[in-house]
């Protein structure tokens, strides 16, 4: 009887408390601060602090999640901060997240205007640039591994992927049509392979009528 009482004791403490708003707001203006290039260049910094670091959410979860954001008008990374502080913390949570996000682009933006603009035709301006170009490139082939090695698991998720590249490369359709019609195909594959296992477990229930 001690036993199950330290057991029901202990469970309270072992359940994860939910995310405070102020690590919300620090961990989203790091994200904003620290990554340049924008969009798809930002990925892997916010899978690593939401997912490895903060532990807030799974890789699927992650994944998910940025297929919403990436459908959503506006940056990914302001829609993804607020998708995910909507998740932890409900609508103070996203607002906080969002204001993190966009708080370091703001300051940087404010301060090209009025400062760094003057220097535009600097060929040390020229330089840092030209230096940042490349390291870009190699954030977003490290966001496509990330994300591809999660989600692309099955011989099904490769022709979904290289439908969807097609469909974006070749034919130019909008990102948020090519979104969609996955959604609608997986929907539909879904419902097909359900109604495929129904019909197996009732060609074996009349082939062994006795089991029941």
């Amino acid at each position: 009887m001690p036993e199950k009482v330290e057991a029901k004791d202990a469970a309270p403490i072992a359940a994860q408390e939910p995310a405070a708003l102020v690590a919300l707001f620090w961990t989203f203006l790091k994200i904003g601060g620290f990554t340049f290039g924008g969009g798809w260049a930002m990925v892997p910094l916010i899978r690593k602090e939401l997912v490895s670091r903060k532990n807030w959410m799974e890789d699927s979860e992650f994944v998910d999640l940025l297929a919403v954001a990436q459908s959503a008008p506006g940056p990914i990374a302001i829609n993804t901060a607020v998708i995910t502080g909507y998740k932890l913390r409900r609508f103070g949570g996203a607002l906080v997240s969002a204001l993190g996000a966009a708080l370091p682009s703001f300051l940087v933006i404010l301060a090209f205007a009025t400062v760094l603009l003057r220097f535009k035709s600097s060929q040390a301006v020229d330089a840092v640039f030209r230096g940042m170009r490349p390291a870009i490139f190699g954030l977003l082939i490290s966001a496509v591994w990330q994300i591809g090695k999660t989600s692309v698991k099955t011989r099904t998720d490769a022709i979904f992927a290289g439908v969807a590249v097609i469909l974006l490369l070749v034919l130019k359709i909008n990102p948020i049509a090519v979104v969609g019609i996955a959604a609608l195909a997986g929907t539909v594959m879904g419902r097909l392979k359900a109604g495929r296992g129904e019909l197996e477990d009732e060609a074996q229930g009349k082939a062994n009528p006795g089991e029941d």
